[in-house]
């Protein structure tokens, strides 16, 4: 795609909440995860590429210490729908007896996380826990992880990008969150 084809996606999507707003549930996430998990010496996860930019906003916004990692593990491809996991990194530091935090995007179908989650209970993690900018509100929902421990916006069923969010492997730093 050119530069021109990009810009027109984004000028011609639907801004559904401003870097504002995203911020300000952001600032709301931190709390409530900090209320949850702020004694359990974390392990947090970074599940790339798409909770890059969630992950970078949220982790300094925790009053407690942790510890980073990442995972990098994709079903999409910069496609604009899923296929089978495809794992390209597991994280390197130890789970055993550790409370896990996987931080992602987005839930949609739920089989990403749900898959990531089993890998680290798989590993011997104290507890596992997700948190998601966005959950993507319809039926299609994998029963292996119906919601999100910690969720900040909800979304009807539209293809989203920003904040993390990509669209054919763009516009992951548009500001704030636009659907087409």
């Amino acid at each position: 795609m050119t530069v021109d084809e990009l810009n027109q996606v984004l000028a011609q999507a639907s801004c559904l909440y401003t870097e504002e707003h995203v911020d300000n549930v952001l600032d709301q996430m931190a709390k409530q995860i900090t209320a949850s998990m702020a004694q359990l010496n974390p392990l947090v996860l970074c599940v790339m590429n798409g909770a890059l930019v969630v992950t970078g906003k949220l982790i300094p916004r925790l009053k407690f210490p942790l510890q980073l990692d990442y995972l990098h593990a994709t079903r999409y491809r910069e496609e604009l729908t899923g296929t089978d996991l495809q794992w390209k990194v597991y994280p390197a530091t130890p789970m055993q007896g550790r409370h896990v935090l996987l931080i992602d995007d987005i839930l949609d179908e739920g089989e990403t996380l749900a898959q990531i989650s089993q890998y680290c209970e798989d590993q011997r993690a104290a507890s596992v826990r997700t948190a998601v900018l966005v959950d993507k509100q319809h039926d299609r929902r994998s029963d292996l992880l119906p919601v999100a421990d910690f969720t900040g916006l909800y979304s009807d069923d539209r293809y989203l990008f920003g904040s993390g969010m990509d669209y054919k492997g763009y516009w992951r730093n548009a500001p704030g969150i636009y659907a087409i």
